[in-house]
């Protein structure tokens, strides 16, 4: 077993009344496949514990208090549909990740319970997209992000920094929020100004910078939000790679 927790941005959900990050088991047995969706996931900001084979699995599936369990069908010792069964009495959500990509292995899969069904070769990208629907659906989506020294609740639009509440304008809110979705990502000033303020970006326009400015100045993070040179801007996670 091998656990994973991201040191930028955090997802999280609420649990009776305590929030707790978001965690995901991923049951794979290549080893290089599990490295890299276990690394992309915990940059999107989920705890993440591995599990090399379905014994594995099934003991931490069944005391390790998941909200998703990814799943692959070829797995040593238990196999996918197995555990599949087992996961539904736990009343744990499962997508599939398998080489099986007949027609046939889908129905069978969905049929069993399983919420999607995601077949290899796949980008990071759509299993990333997948895996927040899924949790969507669950309500486990996140309503708290931790990034550097600032937490953003997005149920009650909140922002407080070490404990202490900044107030934001809306727009400001929606840029911080857009921002820490997208660390270390290099956002475009016409993208930043579409997400945000909707409509067409008008290529003089100043309104992202000035509201980047002010946004800086309330956090007090004038290193953490730098300028990207014919670009726009870029939040800097602060994690080590």
């Amino acid at each position: 077993m091998r656990l994973c927790v991201s040191k930028g941005e955090s997802r999280f959900r609420k649990y009776k009344g305590v929030y707790c990050m978001i965690k995901i088991l991923i049951a794979e047995d290549e080893e290089p496949i599990a490295r890299l969706i276990r690394m992309n996931l915990c940059r999107a900001g989920y705890e993440c514990v591995w599990a090399p084979d379905g014994e594995k699995a099934a003991d931490l599936m069944d005391g390790g208090h998941f909200d998703l369990v990814l799943l692959d069908i070829m797995l040593p010792g238990i196999n996918g549909y197995e555990l599949m069964e087992y996961a539904r009495t736990l009343e744990l959500p499962v997508i599939f990740l398998t080489a099986l990509g007949t027609t046939d292995n889908k129905v069978k899969g969905l049929k069993m319970g399983a919420d999607d069904y995601l077949t290899k070769p796949f980008e990071i990208v759509e299993l990333l997209a997948r895996v927040e629907a899924v949790l969507r659906r669950y309500h486990k989506e996140e309503t708290v992000l931790a990034v550097h020294d600032v937490v953003i609740d997005t149920a009650s639009r909140s922002v407080t920094r070490n404990g202490e509440e900044i107030a934001l304008t809306m727009k400001e809110f929606d840029l911080l929020l857009l921002l820490a979705r997208n660390q270390n990502i290099a956002l475009y000033r016409e993208t930043m100004y579409e997400s945000v303020w909707g409509g067409d970006y008008m290529g003089q326009s100043r309104t992202v910078d000035l509201h980047i400015q002010r946004l800086k100045k309330k956090l007090g993070w004038d290193k953490e939000i730098v300028a990207v040179y014919k670009v726009g801007y870029r939040l800097e996670s602060g994690r080590d790679e």
